[in-house]
């Protein structure tokens, strides 16, 4: 089982756990999460979400040969799924990020109602080094977060930044010892336990409700775009020099 879930003390813990290939995220996985977020909606003995990852990696993204094999094509790939669910969990969210967070293990985080990153942290959104767009309305929320300037160092270059970075621009609440993340992170999705649950509700859906449509509306649209580069040129030279362990040549283009 590449996903583990369960409950304990309200929380319902959602763990990415493929270690061997760096919690690389597959079809399956996607969907599992997916299902996970939909049922603690409708559990009432679930308080709030907490997403991990493993002591060494929070996810190192899309499965490259899953994702190219069965690419999404519509509305109803796992993927999509997943962002439609983690977007309207009504209860609270919270990540714990150790490691490694590349491409949706990042723009993931920006739609989490709080997120706890260790010391050694490494986030990442490479989808231009792919040949591909931005996705799950990072267009929109990265310039927000962190201003145009900085936004395009993380979204146009590609350029990893710390935990640290993270905590300071805003994805990130709090930086801690690798070691403690994920026990704060629960301690913190445990307090719901304490707290009234359905003005915990309302008061999630009124924070979201200004932003709503239009980030609705930019996903829809970076989706759009993903799914065409994915077929193009550039994205076909990026993904096989994936597999050939090389770097890509865009010269051509």
């Amino acid at each position: 089982m590449t996903i583990k879930t369960a409950t304990v003390n309200g929380v319902l813990t959602i763990e990415i756990a493929r270690p061997e290939k760096k919690n690389a995220l597959t079809r399956v996985m996607y969907q599992a999460m997916a299902d996970a977020l939909r049922a603690a909606n409708d559990d009432k003995a679930v308080r709030a979400v907490l997403i991990q990852g493993q002591p060494d990696i929070f996810t190192s993204g899309n499965d490259i040969e899953d994702f190219m094999s069965s690419p999404p094509r519509d509305e109803d790939a796992p993927v999509f799924q997943f962002m439609r669910a983690l977007l309207g969990c009504e209860k609270p969210v919270v990540a714990a990020v150790n490691g490694a967070a590349i491409g949706i293990g990042t723009t993931m985080l920006l739609h989490c109602d709080f997120v706890y990153v260790a010391d050694d942290a490494r986030l990442a959104m490479p989808f231009v080094s792919l040949g591909l767009v931005p996705e799950f309305g990072s267009s929109l929320v990265v310039p927000r977060l962190m201003g145009h300037r900085r936004a395009a160092e993380k979204l146009l270059l590609g350029d990893p930044f710390t935990g640290e970075q993270a905590a300071e621009c805003g994805i990130a609440n709090a930086v801690l010892p690798a070691a403690e993340v994920v026990n704060h992170a629960r301690r913190v999705a445990e307090r719901f336990n304490k707290l009234a649950p359905s003005a915990v509700r309302e008061s999630k859906r009124l924070m979201q409700a200004p932003d709503r449509e239009q980030l609705m509306a930019v996903i829809k649209t970076e989706a759009e775009i993903f799914g065409a580069r994915l077929r193009s040129p550039e994205a076909m030279e990026a993904f096989q020099a994936f597999f050939q362990k090389r770097q890509p040549d865009f010269s051509k283009f």
